[in-house]
Formats: C-alpha cells, structure tokens, sequence
C-alpha cells in the first residue's frame, strides 16, 4: 500500500513540475515590468537588512516624472547589495524621495527560473536585463525606468575593500537604450559597496582569476572567492561585515531620441555619463569613503 500512495505521488508531481517547469519559460512577466508590490516592496525584512550596514541613499537633483532614465550602478560589488536594498526595495524610501518614478532594478534571466526567488523578484519590481525587457518598462508610462548595475560578472573580480575599479568604456548597450527610447541617464556610486566582503586576491594569470575567468565566460556568472564576519561575531565566516553603503544618485544626463543611434553619438553620450560619474565620486569619495586606497579607476 505504501509502494502504491509512494507512486501515485510521483505520478501527480511530476506533471505538477513539468507543468511549473514550462510556466517559468513560457511567462513573459520578467521582460514587462513584474509584478511590482508596493506592500512587499515596503516589508520590514528589507529595512532590517539596510539597518545591518547601514544602508543610505542620497540625492543630489530632481527627476522630472514625466520622464524616463537609465540608472546606471557601480560598482558591481559582490553580489550589488546596495543595488537591491536602495533601488530594488523601498527601505530607504526610494518612491517618495523621487516621486513618480517606478524603477526596476534588472538581472540575468537564469534567475527566473528559480522557484520562489523568482516569484520575490517579480512582486520587488525586479527584471530581466534583456534589450526587450529594457525597451518594454521604458515605454510603460512616464517616470518608469530601469536600473542596470553595468560593471557585472567580470566587475565582482575586482570588489576589494577601499577599492574602485570599474569595468565601464567597453559598456554601450546602455547607452544605446536610453538613445533608442530617449530616456536620459543618471549615474549612481555606491561608497562601500566593495567593502562588505573581503576577497582572495586574484591578479592577472593566477589560477584563481583564470578559473573565474572561465566560469563567467561559460557559466556567465563568477564563483567569488570570499570571506567575512560570523553570524554571531565579527569572526571569521561568510556574513558580510557591518559596513555602511552610501548610494549617491547624481543628476540626469538628457538624451535625445534616435532610433539607430549612430556608433559617434553612443561614445558622445558614453563619455558624458563617464565624466558625469566621475563628478560624482569625487565631489562625495571624502566624505562616504575617507579609507580609499584606491582611487576611481577604469579597468576596462
């Protein structure tokens, strides 16, 4: 009898998981803006996660609402967890410090196709980076806008501690969506955002950084090679440490509409939000992070 209700379980789960299965590849929910919750967004649990740093959120100008803007996140940081608890939640009140603008923090497709973390990115407002999932939100209405964290997999190698390396000149996709849907483009440094984990070094030609190499050219994500607190101490372990990140969002860059940007107008707009990011750090690095040992630098 047990062997018989063991096997009719199988029989009814497995069309259950197949059935689940297809759902995830077939829904289209991750390239048309999620399912935003302002309920979930607003949860107690992402405002205790920016306490344990803390978490901070800055900003220098206004957006307009009637508009719509490619935000553009460095660094990449470990796993970007300034990212998520600034831009991704609303523990720091994002909605009401820029009133009218519904952002969606974006993320490699593979992560929808992880039950039930899947569903929490979808009601966050979080969505696939795909050039179609970008076009759809910044069409949706005014004020509706995309976060790209842009250094990505190959930017995490470089999240050590009061550094600053970016990979960022080789990046123009971005550009060429906010020219393709005339959003205009806001840069946004994260002070802190390296320091949360410390990382085995891994120069040019080691072992280390030829694996992790490999691993995001095939895989298209990096193994970090980390370490930090204890859960319970500042010990080693594999929590990250207690230590404050400060995202400065700075003033938007206006890009006219062109449909087929031509590759001269990509660098023009490339280098102004390059130059414009670079105001940033500087104007704020004395005060968000004064144990620098490292300037901004761009690797790539």
């Amino acid at each position: 009898m047990a062997v018989y209700f063991s096997l009719y379980k199988i029989q009814v789960v497995i069309p259950l998981l197949l059935a689940y299965l297809i759902y995830l590849y077939l829904d289209p929910t991750p390239e048309m803006g999620g399912r935003q919750s302002k309920w979930f967004r607003n949860l107690a649990l992402w405002r205790n996660m920016r306490d344990y740093f803390p978490a901070r959120l800055v900003k220098t100008a206004e957006l307009d609402p009637s508009k719509n803007y490619v935000f553009g996140y460095h660094p990449h940081g470990i796993i970007g967890l300034g990212a998520f608890i600034n831009f991704g939640t609303d523990a720091n009140s994002f909605t009401s410090m820029f009133r009218g603008i519904s952002v969606h923090l974006l993320t490699l497709d593979a992560n929808f196709f992880i039950p039930l973390a899947r569903d929490v990115l979808l009601f966050l407002g979080i969505c696939s980076a795909s050039q179609k999932s970008c076009n759809n939100i910044l069409t949706m209405q005014p004020g509706s806008s995309i976060m790209i964290v842009l250094g990505g997999a190959q930017e995490s190698t470089l999240a050590f501690p009061n550094t600053n390396g970016l990979i960022l000149k080789k990046r123009f996709g971005f550009v060429k969506i906010a020219l393709a849907n005339g959003a205009s483009l806001v840069p946004v440094f994260s002070f802190g955002e390296n320091d949360i984990w410390d990382q085995l070094p891994n120069p040019k030609g080691s072992m280390l950084q030829k694996f992790q190499d490999f691993t995001r050219k095939t895989l298209t994500f990096v193994p970090p090679a980390i370490y930090g607190r204890g859960l319970f101490s500042e010990g080693f372990g594999l929590m990250p440490h207690r230590r404050p990140i400060t995202s400065v969002v700075g003033a938007p860059i206006e890009c006219p509409k062109v449909e087929n940007p031509s590759r001269e107008l990509v660098l023009e707009y490339q280098l102004k939000y390059i130059q414009a990011l670079e105001n940033l750090y500087h104007e704020h690095k004395h005060k968000y992070l004064p144990n620098r040992v490292e300037e901004l630098k761009f690797v790539e």
